[in-house]
């Protein structure tokens, strides 16, 4: 059996080596058009950045080692042209010497490659980069030690982008972000990553949203948004995303699908039997909705590479889809998800609830111990998990990977409550914030408490509904939701009788439990009322980010 991979780095990789475990005698070829075979392309910003300092740490594999371990015929700089699915064969371009090599079955495992928008301008800029491979990281590396890098202009707050923004801070460099979005971070929802907004204006990196950038002038040196502000850059950094790295698929006539991605089936085969496609490349299921999606990540494609290998060994195997869980770290702060966000699930058709807690990563009378914001998305009534989101500066790889597996083995709000985790005062509480997170869903689905979410408290409130701050009195005077009047938690019982029964009572607190509280009392008094979702402190977060003028 000959399999002939097209592509490297995570995918590609992963099934050539995979094969090789299980096909001894297979003949199995690697055809990268790129001069690395196997590299960590999620390293690239730190190499950038300074943190990683030797390229070869980023280099997984060479293609001599890979022939040595593997006996694998690794060919780099060897670009595919075209595919022959007749013939079953591929064109090779290497160094401009063009042959055919011949399969019997094919593995597409092509990558992503950056979009970059049509700019006026852009084609003359000579500080101009995207970042994909560790070619382009040399580049970036080099325009800043050779010559007076001092500003530089990132296009786009996605995960790259923002790595790369704390990267050249690092460096030195005055770093401004452009984000076309009304927020940064796109796959978080607007009030979960307004606190690495917040995080990335004490760092004075200037930031614009809801701006674009339409052209360049002075060769690059200055950038022009489309409100006809003008930025002067030294280096300028294109990540507004990327797209499937499906042009080859394409002229063979393999059938695409959902942003141009290359469907496959949940064997990984595309629409010709012989051919297999991984990686970013491809139209995946996204787990929770069951749509297709195009999800680019690194640790899907790695699976996807060995299933497809053990697939092509006979071995039984079904792809199940992907959840997109994914985290970044912006200087002090984490940001995760996983499943679906609430912009996605407003436009599904899913009847949805939604939390938001504020727990400490682990036991508060410990020392070091910090808080972190949680959503959680679930559906109603039957409380399957839909998606989560964590934010803060320690202990958020831990929840999203439980609630991500939590997701992935189709747990419910109520599994959430018996997770039994691991307790010590340095590492957990007795009851983890995921713990937590069920508890407080379980409560809302068994109407123990209604809740309003921190975008809607306020048409509430000028449509006549009576916000009670719960907090104490000092808390209070330092600062709260305007309209709110303040009656401390403690003295409520003493003073319930100033309440109105004929309108709805919105109660609050810093982050939701003391509201809680509240509610559980006025409730069982007869009072209509909710309990503002993840309290002042989300409010305050989210209105301060979204207050923030623009500095030029």
């Amino acid at each position: 059996m000959k399999f002939v991979i097209v592509g490297g780095v995570a995918g590609g990789m992963s099934a050539a080596t995979r094969l090789r475990r299980l096909n001894e005698d297979a003949e199995i070829i690697v055809l990268e058009k790129g001069p690395y075979v196997s590299f960590a392309n999620c390293g690239l910003p730190y190499y950038i950045g300074g943190v990683i300092q030797n390229r070869s740490a980023l280099l997984v594999q060479t293609a001599e080692k890979l022939y040595d371990r593997f006996r694998l015929d690794v060919r780099i700089e060897s670009e595919v042209l075209k595919i022959d699915r007749q013939h079953q064969k591929v064109t090779v371009n290497h160094q401009d010497y063009l042959y055919d090599e011949s399969y019997d079955k094919l593995i597409l495992s092509t990558g992503a490659k950056p979009v970059v928008p049509p700019m006026k301008g852009a084609g003359e800029a000579d500080n101009l980069y995207t970042l994909r491979d560790v070619p382009d990281a040399e580049r970036i590396v080099q325009m800043i030690e050779t010559n007076k890098t001092g500003r530089a202009v990132i296009v786009g707050a996605g995960f790259i982008g923002l790595e790369m923004a704390e990267n050249l801070y690092r460096r030195g460099l005055k770093v401004t972000v452009i984000e076309r979005a009304g927020q940064i971070l796109p796959p978080l929802d607007i009030e979960m990553a307004a606190a690495i907004e917040r995080e990335l204006v004490s760092r004075h990196i200037r930031l614009f949203k809801g701006r674009t950038v339409t052209g360049f002038e002075d060769r690059g040196a200055t950038v022009v948004m489309d409100d006809g502000r003008k930025l002067e850059t030294d280096l300028t950094i294109l990540s507004v995303g990327v797209r499937p790295e499906s042009a080859l698929a394409a002229d063979a006539g393999l059938e695409l699908g959902t942003r141009q991605a290359i469907v496959v089936n949940d064997r990984l085969q595309t629409s010709d039997p012989n051919i297999y496609a991984i990686g970013d490349a491809i139209s995946v299921r996204h787990f929770v909705s069951g749509t297709a999606a195009v999800i680019p990540l690194a640790s899907p494609a790695n699976r996807q590479g060995r299933m497809v290998a053990d697939i092509l060994s006979g071995i039984e195997r079904h792809y199940a889809g992907t959840l997109g869980t994914s985290i970044v770290r912006v200087f002090d702060q984490a940001a995760a998800v996983t499943g679906l966000n609430e912009k996605q699930l407003q436009g599904s058709g899913i009847a949805y609830e939604t939390v938001h807690t504020s727990p400490y990563d682990h036991a508060t009378y410990y020392p070091g111990s910090q808080s972190m914001q949680l959503k959680l998305l679930f559906e109603s009534p039957a409380g399957r998990l839909l998606g989560a989101q964590a934010v803060g500066e320690q202990g958020v790889d831990k929840t999203i990977d439980v609630l991500s597996t939590a997701i992935k083995a189709k747990m419910t709000v109520y599994d959430l409550t018996e997770l039994e985790l691991a307790y010590a005062p340095p590492f957990n509480s007795a009851k983890s914030p995921v713990n937590m997170l069920g508890y407080v869903s379980q409560n809302i689905l068994e109407h123990k408490v209604y809740a309003i979410q921190w975008n809607e408290v306020d048409q509430r409130i000028r449509e006549g509904s009576l916000l009670i701050d719960v907090r104490t009195k000092s808390e209070y005077e330092q600062g709260t939701i305007p309209g709110a009047a303040n009656i401390p938690l403690d003295s409520l019982r003493e003073r319930i009788d100033e309440l109105p029964r004929h309108k709805e009572i919105i109660v609050a607190c810093r982050v939701g439990l003391r509201g809680y509280l509240a509610a559980r009392i006025l409730s069982q008094k007869g009072y209509k009322v909710k309990n503002l979702d993840g309290g002042y402190k989300l409010y305050s977060t989210v209105f301060s980010a979204k207050n923030k003028k623009e500095k030029n």
